[in-house]
């Protein structure tokens, strides 16, 4: 997901050192008992695993209300009796009953956002394979005020006036609109189905592949879309509106057909063919090049227009950029690079390997979905225009850092960390990459993130231990400095007779990431001064430092 730029933002913000080793940035808010009943795996949630998710919704437009039903399968991770499972659903949203073992639970307690099922005596055995719950729930969805950043159910029309709707949910979550244990650790591990039902005027639009339509007789038609693989909750989406359809394919690296399937309105048909046959392809060209294999071949790759910018939603990718290049026809970098491209048909793709294939298993470390996403941008422009171009979009991004706050969050209250997990910590990749210095390692590693983490839950240590591991480099003191807090490190230089001196400051204790100066020289600052061994290797009244290192440089006397 991409967030709004402000005009306010567009010029860099300068650093200045206040002392040798700052101290990480703590932040303060007052958590209440429904951030941690949302955020933490209560014991309501700990014993039992999402398998699959059976969704039925039916939409009225003219209320702005929805029904429908959650059959969820689920596994257990330690049997016996007096079990109480959490599940979530946000108010006003209601449950109005839970079906199981053909029996109805009738003890059914709400807290704020989440409700408590007592199962009571039933003995859950683990040599069962699976259980299965049924809840049926209804009521006047949340709508989304500003989507997709301010999220909910969108009702909307498209131009013609028409019924247009959708959800965008990310951060909000799903359980605004559907009962789920709302926690990005616990996707259900076989899929999902989403049946939609809708006026026979529209047509429904879900994950992954269409398995079946019914006419029902009374002037409605249910869809049902099946997805096969682990999928986020607040990537499960409806599209409803006046679409149209075409389809494609394409053959990757793995030479597997991956089907390419395109939903729009009525009358953006000819304008959609050109843009989206224009940007796809080349893509998942370069992502699968970076990445490795596109993860979802089995549910394949739908963009689907929607009445909101975009969303990363698995093999049903939210568009809005209204067929433009770049962001609604603007660069974010300011470089020109990222006008020769579809901003959003790029980076909400790029979430299927950084967010969908690799999902947090907080949203406190979000910066891996957005981090990493933000920087295919670079990746892309590198594999099409050279690698000048993706060092000058990726510095072009600099000038929409705040560090106003670290970028990773409060671990178990549903909190995210800054914004700048989009630009910042696209920064500190490529800052990352340049540590390396050998960018062939580099693209291994990215792959073998993908290919290690296939369909997988992690927490940021995971990432970070994979990179300093697979790079044969100690990379912890730069995660640290640049994900726990909002120091941007400044790299200290004097001159001293004939010899240049340097140190790090703004940093955190044991900062010494090296330096690659303009000159291709290393230099190794710690907190402590050293000398440049060999001056002549640099201008004598500078220290000239590579520029795709997100550092600042000071001269001091």
């Amino acid at each position: 997901m991409q967030y709004i730029i402000r005009s306010t933002y567009l010029v860099l913000i300068t650093l200045f050192s206040l002392s040798a080793c700052a101290q990480p940035l703590h932040q303060h808010r007052n958590f209440t008992m429904q951030d941690t009943l949302r955020g933490t795996i209560t014991p309501e949630r700990a014993w039992w695993n999402v398998a699959y998710y059976d969704i039925y919704v039916a939409p009225d437009y003219k209320t702005k209300t929805i029904s429908g039903w959650n059959q969820i399968d689920f596994t257990i991770k330690n049997e016996g009796i007096n079990k109480k499972m959490q599940i979530d659903l946000q108010s006003p949203m209601m449950i109005d009953s839970v079906i199981f073992n053909k029996q109805n639970i009738t003890s059914l307690k709400r807290n704020g956002n989440i409700y408590i099922i007592d199962f009571g005596k039933y003995n859950f055995d683990k040599s069962i394979n699976s259980y299965t719950v049924k809840i049926y729930y209804s009521g006047k969805v949340k709508e989304a005020l500003n989507p997709p950043w301010d999220g909910g159910w969108i009702w909307s029309k498209d131009a013609k006036g028409r019924p247009w709707m959708t959800v965008a949910c990310q951060r909000l979550g799903a359980s605004v609109w559907y009962p789920c244990k709302d926690h990005q650790s616990d996707e259900p591990d076989f899929g999902a189905t989403l049946n939609i039902t809708v006026p026979d005027s529209l047509t429904a639009v879900g994950n992954g592949m269409l398995s079946a339509k019914k006419e029902n007789g009374n002037g409605t038609s249910t869809w049902t879309w099946e997805v096969k693989n682990p999928i986020n909750n607040y990537n499960i989406v409806p599209y409803i509106g006046k679409y149209v359809h075409w389809s494609d394919n394409y053959i990757g690296e793995t030479e597997k057909n991956l089907s390419l399937d395109y939903w729009v309105l009525d009358y953006d048909l000819e304008r959609a063919k050109k843009q989206f046959g224009r940007d796809v392809k080349p893509m998942l060209k370069a992502f699968e090049y970076w990445f490795g294999p596109f993860p979802f071949y089995e549910d394949g790759f739908k963009l689907v227009e929607s009445p909101h910018l975009g969303m990363e939603h698995q093999s049903a990718v939210a568009y809005g950029n209204r067929f433009m290049n770049g962001y609604l026809g603007t660069d974010l970098s300011g470089s020109g690079w990222g006008l020769k491209w579809d901003f959003i048909i790029v980076h909400e793709s790029g979430h299927e390997w950084f967010a969908n294939n690799i999902t947090t298993n907080d949203i406190a470390d979000m910066w891996i979905h957005e981090g990493f996403t933000n920087y295919s941008e670079t990746l892309f422009t590198e594999y099409y225009y050279g690698k000048q171009a993706g060092n000058e979009y990726l510095q072009g991004l600099r000038s929409k850092i705040m560090n106003d706050k670290p970028i990773i969050g409060s671990y178990g209250v549903n909190q995210e960390g800054s914004s700048d997990m989009y630009y910042k910590g696209a920064n500190l990749i490529h800052t990352i990459r340049q540590v390396i210095d050998n960018d062939s390692l580099f693209r291994k590693i990215l792959r073998g993130l993908n290919q290690d983490f296939y369909h997988k839950t992690v927490d940021s240590k995971d990432v970070e231990n994979y990179f300093s591991k697979k790079s044969g480099k100690d990379l912890s003191k730069i995660f640290d400095q640049y994900l726990r807090t909002i120091k941007i490190p400044v790299l200290e230089y004097k001159v001293d007779k004939n010899k240049i001196m340097y140190r790090w400051s703004n940093c955190i204790a044991g900062f010494n990431m090296p330096v690659r100066l303009q000159s291709n020289k290393w230099i190794n600052p710690a907190t402590e001064w050293k000398s440049l061994s060999e001056p002549e290797n640099s201008k004598i009244n500078g220290l000239e430092v590579d520029k795709n290192f997100y550092i600042t440089v000071k001269k001091v006397e």
